[in-house]
């Protein structure tokens, strides 16, 4: 089993906590973006009360470890590893709990060229442990606003996962695969889920609109989210949102291979 002071040191040497990526300027700017309810970064999300900019940040803060200062502008973002940590062992918890009652799940992803990877083991240990991984709205169409205009993706499933794909697009996540904040797709796929008679997932896991998008209907929802997605984190602080991971959701797929037999680790799901 992967230690917690050899994933703590991972975490830091592929800069998915500690020194990130992101940069403080972005975070920051999606903040006042959170705060203005612009539906960009709300990411599904309709908070039950105003988020002023300084709670935003204060929020942040606390959840994954961002200096709280407003006067620092600029600059990496920081992410505290120890927070990384313990997110990832409550995350662990609500996975186990799920394969414990052999509960249905959705997986899905709008980082399909990053977190796919991370995912789909998820997705094959819940199988093995006898739990229905999800696949609803197969092929569906779904026009998603985009900063280009509205382009219309297709909802398809690999190993188990969701993502979007350019419109016509088949083949490894590579080909066409999309990045998208939309909650868009798993409201179509719960939706269809519904439609069929079920079964609806009793958890949802992923990032972006997945998690937001599901938590906000009411259903059980983890995920990972990095420093400039406040939703997800305003999501758990407001109980619609289980257990957010922060990290740098942007590093090499590779990367969040030793996270992945954490979580399976820490789950009792490992063989």
């Amino acid at each position: 089993m992967l230690g917690t002071g050899a994933l703590r040191a991972h975490l830091i040497e592929a800069r998915l906590a500690g020194t990130i990526a992101t940069m403080r300027e972005k975070s920051l700017g999606r903040y006042r973006l959170f705060a203005a309810r612009d539906p960009r970064v709300l990411l599904g999300l309709d908070p039950e009360r105003d988020w002023p900019v300084g709670e935003v940040l204060r929020l942040m803060g606390q959840k994954c470890g961002v200096p709280a200062d407003p006067a620092h502008t600029s600059g990496p973002d920081v992410i505290d590893p120890d927070r990384t940590i313990a997110a990832l062992d409550g995350f662990a918890e609500r996975v186990g709990e799920a394969a414990g009652r052999r509960a249905p799940v959705l997986l899905g992803t709008g980082h399909p060229h990053r977190l796919l990877e991370f995912y789909a083991t998820l997705a094959d240990a819940l199988s093995s442990a006898g739990c229905h991984v999800l696949t609803p709205a197969y092929g569906r169409r779904v026009d998603i606003a985009t900063r280009f205009g509205v382009r219309t993706r297709s909802l398809d499933y690999v190993r188990g996962v969701a993502l979007m794909r350019e419109a016509g697009a088949r083949g490894a996540p590579g080909t066409g695969g999309v990045h998208t904040h939309s909650p868009l797709p798993v409201r179509t796929a719960l939706a269809a889920a519904a439609d069929a008679g079920g079964p609806l997932p009793a958890l949802v896991i992923g990032d972006h609109g997945w998690v937001c998008g599901a938590g906000q209907l009411g259903i059980e929802a983890i995920g990972l989210a990095d420093t400039d997605d406040p939703a997800l984190f305003v999501g758990q602080a407001e109980g619609r949102v289980s257990a957010v991971v922060p990290l740098d959701d942007a590093v090499r797929s590779a990367s969040y291979r030793p996270l992945a037999r954490y979580v399976l680790n820490r789950s009792c799901l490992s063989r």
